[in-house]
């Protein structure tokens, strides 16, 4: 059967697709996946996965992809960063038969993908994005999109979205952000960009950035003409969002807990989804952020989640006639709804108040950190010094590494060659040289083996030390070794 090819593809593959979860890092696994279908998605992306560790590591495969097969799951599109085309189309391989698609993440803005060359670090790489689409398009049974980030000339995102579409990709995905859009820089995703998209090529865009709640998708839909609309951060402080509901947050909570019984994912990602589920409650109730924080069992976080639950419940039985959201909520912190991230200098207040009724800090600029006062550390450096109370953050208490003179990386202290552990044991090799400090061994082992040898050939011949026999060839006497 010949491979479906855009608008085709979304209609009879994608089954026309209107509403998108979108891949999200250690966010988007098969649980969440699955209860996001269950309110209202219509495709999702399994979370961005790295190409080259795809395609060595059999383990990877199975806890991102082989695990159980899950016949709700799906249409389904797996994503994956690369930055060589063989590599790509290797992973992709391997993919292909779980899966409706193959996307190339090229909107990925974090310092990590800058470090590994890929996601949005590739925008200005038209011939090496070129190759690999073409590439990916002529090998795979499946079709390939691509997810890209705007430049801030619409003109030149147009002809990136062209050059892509010319090269074989049947579906684009747009975030109306630049790459330096991220993080307190976000602000808003312009929709500019992405309808100039969707006038100027014949596949089918989804549009990504500002949903919020089911009329952001609405009105995005009309007024970029786009055929579907994907969320992240929506989608993740509710999960009810396509099905145009705030429900309940320890409804979805418990629901979600009950498919992870089903299909298991790391702690990690449970908690991080109970944490953004909670926030607004968690701003409240202080002391149950740090317990969920700190649990180390999937029972403490039911148990923690259980306790949230009563405390709101409590909090509803006690409430006077008439009561407000505090804070400018457009809800009540126990029921879903969006986090809108604060500004670069903003400090953000965060919502409700403390268990004592004294208000809460909210998050603050890394840049008014002070590790003098562990009050004003971030909340992540904060959980760091609980663990260890004797840890600091000032940059200048820091030791100084030297640099390898090889390759840059933190050189050993005492090693002979000045150099790293890698480097100096690939040259440690090469020269049959010692560098004790790193614990390479290679001279001496070598002359052992030489003296062992000599020892072997004195003990073997005949008429020393030894017997031969009635040819002259030497005869091995018989040891002891008790």
């Amino acid at each position: 059967m010949p491979k479906l090819c855009g608008v085709a593809f979304w209609r009879e593959t994608l089954r026309s697709a209107h509403y998108v979860v979108a891949p999200m890092v250690d966010q988007s696994e098969l649980a969440w996946r699955l209860l996001s279908r269950r309110h209202g998605a219509q495709l999702c992306y399994t979370p961005m996965l790295h190409a080259q560790v795809f395609v060595r590591d059999a383990n990877y495969r199975r806890e991102n992809l082989y695990g159980e097969a899950c016949p709700e799951d799906r249409p389904l599109i797996v994503q994956f960063c690369a930055n060589d085309p063989e590599v790509f189309v290797q992973a992709a391989l391997l993919a292909q038969d779980y899966c409706d698609a193959i996307d190339l993440n090229l909107g990925c803005p974090q310092m990590i993908a800058k470090r590994g060359h890929y996601g949005a670090f590739l925008q200005e790489e038209w011939d090496l994005l070129q190759r690999m689409i073409l590439l990916a398009n002529e090998k795979l049974s499946v079709p390939i999109t691509c997810k890209i980030r705007v430049f801030p000339e619409i003109e030149k995102t147009v002809k990136y979205a062209q050059m892509l579409e010319k090269a074989g990709c049947q579906l684009l995905t747009v975030h109306g952000r630049t790459k330096e859009q991220k993080g307190p820089l976000a602000g808003v995703a312009s929709w500019e960009h992405i309808q100039a998209v969707r006038k100027a090529v014949n596949i089918p865009v989804f549009a990504n950035g500002n949903i919020q709640c089911l009329s952001d998708v609405e009105e995005c839909i009309r007024k970029t003409g786009v055929h579907g609309v994907m969320s992240a951060e929506g989608n993740l402080h509710n999960p009810a969002l396509f099905e145009g509901r705030n429900p309940l947050v320890w409804e979805m909570a418990e629901e979600y807990l009950e498919i992870v019984q089903k299909y298991p994912c790391p702690l990690s990602y449970v908690r991080a989804h109970l944490f953004k589920l909670w926030h607004h409650t968690l701003q409240v109730y202080r002391q149950l952020r740090e317990e969920l924080a700190k649990v180390k069992t999937l029972e403490g976080i039911v148990d923690v989640n259980r306790e949230l639950k009563l405390r709101c419940q409590e909090e509803i039985a006690n409430q006077k006639e008439g009561e407000k959201p505090k804070e400018g909520l457009p809800f009540f912190h126990w029921i879903c709804q969006p986090y809108i991230r604060p500004g670069p200098k903003e400090r953000c207040k965060e919502n409700g108040a403390g268990e004592m009724g004294k208000g809460v800090r909210g998050k603050r600029a890394l840049e008014e950190e002070d590790d003098g006062n562990s009050e004003l550390l971030s909340k992540n450096k904060q959980k760091k010094k609980l663990r260890n109370p004797n840890k600091s953050f000032d940059p200048s208490l820091k030791p100084k590494y030297a640099k390898c003179d090889q390759c840059g990386n933190p050189k050993g202290n005492k090693c002979v060659f000045n150099m790293c552990r890698g480097c100096c044991k690939k040259r440690a090799f090469k020269e049959t040289a010692d560098c004790p400090s790193h614990g390479l061994l290679f001279k001496t082992k070598y002359e052992k083996s030489l003296l062992w040898q000599s020892s072997q050939k004195v003990i073997l011949s005949p008429g020393v030390g030894g017997r031969g026999d009635a040819d002259g060839e030497p005869v091995l006497e018989e040891t002891d070794d008790g």
